[in-house]
């Protein structure tokens, strides 16, 4: 049987007190509504259909490469009137319905609910809160099958006491929503149309609700505002942390770790405290990052250690390097064997070769330097003409001296020299020494200025 998800998002979100619409703000670096489709895309789906509204252009532009159809709500009349502007594109079989706004709902979830629909039978997930203030609860009758949902603001004192929630996320035939659909009334305290009330219509037509729940309420937990935001969002690293420590990853604290994208770690990986990783991100075996770094869609190799504050970002760290500490590392940066960038270096579009060492205070961008070759601190490769960028080629062994201005295109050769303080703008043969600095001038007993009064 075919499968169709109807994903709402056309809300505004006025709690979030933000001009963005609330499904769009970010979860561990990821659109909350994008962590939704690609959770429904797991599940096979047809079609993948989303309801807009509020800033719906944005949810376009930011959708765009996504693998969805979109449905606009105009007007804001409730959850079921939301379902219906995407009825007419629903395929013949099954119908699932989530939120933009409930991002850790779980695959295998999911699937479960959708095991249960037939002909003869609707799906609903509830959850069971100790405080289910604000919920519609769930109406049962004496054989203990549900047989409605009753709204916060519609619920007798009695009604409320029920614990047993609406999570909203439910699935049907489409044949039977749309029997269902068109019988929704606006006669409640919201004067909206609730999807919900199918729930009743369905018990009325004889057609069983199964109900199932969730293995966490988290993972059916809304989002209104920003305290809700940030909860989910530490649910959702603590999640993470948990599971790479039961891949054998050592977190020095598991909630102080953001996981923004993918992060894949070999055996004897540690991590200390304030990482935050973004993108696609590899540790390999035995690699340890030091305290407060950025890596993003980098490879680090076995052994490597990245010391703090470092910042990496398109790097690949071929194993036994050493970062860092305050190293940025920049899209291109690529680091052989055993090479070192220590502190306080910037790199960017650079080979560094086998043993290559630039340890102190650098910057060096659209370079290739060789094998063991050593940059004095404060040297620059002056890349960029102000128009163009130029590169730098740096021999096997060649010595670099501190403070140095490699003015590019410019070539130094195998086991060449360059004396401490040059300006080097002309290619140096191998083995050559290169110096290039203003003769020094002595005059001695001279009389240093004073203060005039």
């Amino acid at each position: 049987m075919t499968l169709d998800v109807v994903i709402l998002a056309a809300g505004q979100g006025t709690r979030m007190r933000s001009t963005r619409p609330k499904v769009l703000h970010s979860l561990a670096g990821k659109p909350m509504v994008r962590h939704v489709i690609d959770t429904a895309a797991t599940l096979d789906a047809e079609k993948l259909h989303v309801v807009i509204g509020h800033g719906g252009d944005q949810l376009r532009q930011a959708l765009g490469d996504s693998p969805v159809s979109f449905a606009v709500q105009a007007e804001q009349k409730g959850t079921g009137h939301a379902v219906a502007q995407a009825l007419d594109a629903l395929g013949p079989d099954k119908v699932l319905v989530l939120y933009g706004d409930v991002p850790l709902i779980r695959r295998e979830t999911l699937a479960a609910l959708l095991d249960s629909v037939s002909e003869r039978q609707m799906a609903l997930l509830t959850v069971t809160l100790d405080d289910p203030s604000g919920y519609g609860r769930i109406l049962r009758n004496d054989d203990g099958q549900a047989v409605a949902i009753v709204e916060h603001k519609d619920a007798s004192e009695s009604e409320r006491a029920i614990q047993e929630c609406n999570t909203g996320i439910m699935a049907m035939t489409t044949s039977q929503l749309r029997r269902w659909l068109p019988q929704l009334s606006a006669d409640n305290a919201q004067g909206e149309y609730y999807l919900t009330d199918v729930i009743a219509l369905a018990a009325a037509e004889g057609v069983d609700i199964a109900t199932a729940q969730p293995s966490s309420p988290v993972e059916v937990e809304g989002v209104n505002n920003r305290a809700q935001m940030a909860r989910l969002e530490r649910a959702h690293q603590q999640a993470i942390a948990e599971q790479l420590m039961a891949e054998g990853v050592a977190l020095a604290d598991p909630a102080r770790l953001d996981v923004r994208g993918s992060l894949r770690c070999g055996h004897d990986v540690e991590i200390d405290v304030g990482c935050v990783f973004e993108g696609e991100v590899e540790l390999g075996e035995g690699v340890r990052i030091g305290p407060y770094c950025v890596i993003r869609d980098s490879h680090i190799g076995a052994e490597s250690v990245i010391e703090s504050h470092s910042v990496l970002e398109g790097a690949v760290a071929a194993g036994h390097n050493r970062i860092g500490p305050f190293a940025r590392l920049r899209p291109g940066s690529r680091l052989a064997v055993g090479a070192k960038v220590g502190n306080f270096v910037e790199t960017k579009n650079v080979e560094v070769g086998e043993g290559s060492k630039i340890n102190h205070l650098s910057y060096v961008g659209d370079a290739s330097l060789g094998r063991g070759v050593n940059v004095g601190a404060g040297t620059i490769t002056c890349n960029y003409d102000g128009a163009n960028k130029h590169r730098t080629e740096i021999g096997d062994d060649a010595f670099i001296g501190s403070n140095s201005a490699l003015v590019a295109p410019v070539s130094v050769g195998k086991g060449a020299t360059v004396g401490a303080g040059s300006t080097i703008s002309k290619d140096i043969a191998d083995g050559a020494l290169a110096v290039s600095r203003a003769r020094q001038i002595s005059k001695p007993g001279w009389p240093r200025p004073t203060k005039t009064s």
